[in-house]
């Protein structure tokens, strides 16, 4: 079809694919060679040099709206408009006579802070990805359909690097005054999911809501359980519940009328994937899913265990291939907020539960820890820290974000847990991962409300309440140190890591007393 894009100077393209169907979209995939279908009839396309987000190369124009409310950074690159506009011309004579594929779309559940957005790719795999990924439009939606922000995502296309203003030839640039994200040089799809939300998690505290990375479901009560947490802590897992309606799983805003999607699908790790213990992310890959960098044999069948490509293998599928949903992507203001850290130094309890003082210390400084095998150079577990489990979406200041969270524990007098799903009694290499059955017994007890009567104990180093007992969980390991044979090394690998938290924390700049006194501290004991 023609559409016209001169509204982004996009005049020479040779067809135009407007939110064609997935079968179609896959047709296109295949004969183009950008991927092949897998045993389940799941798209397999491999990303190449690119198998995860490029943080390096991700940059936002500073103008008028940014320079005084983005905060810079190594995480928030800046370049200037001219830039990105000798970069843009670049990709328009790249684009001539090719086809392109679009999806119109939104972000956000709630009418009232959707975002339009309009993605325009040179690849039909990643238009098949942005359909699965955002808010579909029904035909009246699309026939009256007026974009606020467009992305343009150009694989094919190599930045010059250094010559161009930039890192490499990748390169995520977002310009908030002319509201266009340009990609090139990546052919990893999270880089569009991502730099949408950092769009929409820069617009919408402007209008008093909460962006969240976070994962959501509710239960049949109506009550709604939110979990924070970074890359393998179990964020994606542990929400998607055959018990519980799943909201979505990985970005959503929290406003006075509840906890809204901002997606229409779901973005699961791969890796490890195992039938019985995620029945229902295993199921959701079939037609109409895009697995990335997926290790398949001669038969198309994965091998999620198979590392050859990244450790970062990627399940992209619409969430209505999950049978349990929140069909609406609507939930009730939280009662329980879960925060997940994979804690490889063995120390961190398996569960604890935080003031509104701590929890906001623990939001800010977002802590999860590798471990060896994740990344090259990696021996020793290594902490992590990204503020609000999501450093580089969120593009204001960490406190903003910290302020609007305590002010929705204070309003709705929200619990707040911290759910360790790392290692017990020795760091990674000597203890072992907590069993997944404990994990998910605590996460079942707080939705419960079985700690309503159980007394909690201030844990000496890292000032957080531990429970004296929990349903279906061993009391020995509660408290970590019980379950270290040696409890001398477990103060020091204490001591260790929450020398760790204060030294990240001290980056943060005109934070209360309160919240510093309410993290860990090295000598307390």
């Amino acid at each position: 079809m023609k559409l016209d894009l001169n509204y982004l100077n996009i005049k020479n393209y040779k067809n135009l694919y407007r939110n064609i169907s997935i079968p179609k979209l896959i047709e296109f995939a295949v004969k183009r060679e950008e991927g092949v279908l897998s045993d389940k009839g799941a798209l397999v396309v491999n990303t190449g040099k690119y198998t995860g987000r490029s943080p390096n190369d991700r940059f936002i124009v500073k103008d008028n709206i940014t320079k005084d409310t983005v905060n810079w950074g190594k995480g928030n690159l800046a370049i200037d408009e001219h830039v990105f506009d000798e970069i843009y011309n670049d990709v328009l004579s790249y684009l001539n006579q090719k086809d392109l594929f679009m999806f119109d779309g939104f972000i956000g559940a709630l009418k009232e802070y959707t975002l339009p957005i309009r993605v325009i790719c040179e690849c039909a795999y990643q238009a098949m990805f942005s359909n699965q990924m955002f808010i579909r439009p029904d035909a009246n939606q699309l026939s009256n359909y007026i974009p606020e922000f467009n992305i343009i995502s150009v694989p094919g296309f190599k930045a010059r690097g250094i010559k161009d203003g930039i890192n490499s030839e990748a390169f995520v640039l977002i310009n908030f005054s002319k509201k266009i994200i340009l990609i090139g040089g990546t052919a990893y799809s999270g880089e569009i999911k991502k730099s949408a939300f950092s769009v929409i998690n820069f617009l919408l505290p402007q209008k008093g809501v909460l962006p969240m990375h976070c994962s959501a479901n509710t239960g049949n009560d109506g009550r709604t359980t939110i979990f924070f947490g970074l890359s393998g802590t179990g964020k994606t897992t542990l929400s998607t519940d055959i018990e519980r309606k799943l909201i979505g799983d990985d970005e959503h805003g929290w406003c006075d009328d509840g906890v809204f999607n901002f997606e229409g699908g779901c973005y699961a790790k791969a890796i490890g994937l195992n039938k019985e213990k995620e029945q229902e992310i295993y199921s959701a890959i079939k037609f109409g899913t895009v697995l990335e960098n997926v290790v398949i044999d001669e038969n198309g069948t994965p091998d999620y265990n198979d590392r050859k490509f990244t450790e970062n293998t990627r399940a992209a599928y619409p969430i209505e291939h999950i049978d349990n949903i929140e069909s609406s992507g609507v939930g009730s203001i939280p009662n329980k907020i879960i925060f997940l850290t994979a804690d490889a130094f063995g120390v961190m309890p398996p569960i604890s539960k935080l003031t509104k003082e701590s929890a906001m210390y623990h939001f800010m400084s977002g802590y999860t820890s590798k471990v060896a095998g994740t990344e090259r150079g990696i021996t020793e577990p290594k902490a992590t820290f990204s503020a609000c489990f999501g450093e580089p979406f969120m593009l204001l200041d960490p406190i903003v974000y910290a302020k609007l969270l305590g002010e929705r524990i204070d309003k709705y007098n929200a619990e707040v847990y911290l759910i360790n799903t790392g290692w017990i009694g020795g760091a990674y290499g000597k203890g072992k991962r907590i069993n997944l059955s404990y994990t998910r017994a605590m996460v079942k007890a707080i939705m419960l409300d079985k700690f309503k009567d159980v007394e909690f104990y201030e844990h000496p180093i890292f000032k957080i309440l531990i429970p004296a007992e929990c349903p279906e969980v061993s009391k020995d390991i509660l408290d970590p140190k019980n379950v270290w044979v040696n409890k001398d090394a477990y103060d020091k690998k204490a001591y260790e890591l929450a020398e760790k938290f204060e030294e990240n924390f001290k980056r943060f700049k005109n934070i209360s007393s309160d919240i510093i006194n309410a993290g860990p501290h090295k000598n307390t004991i």
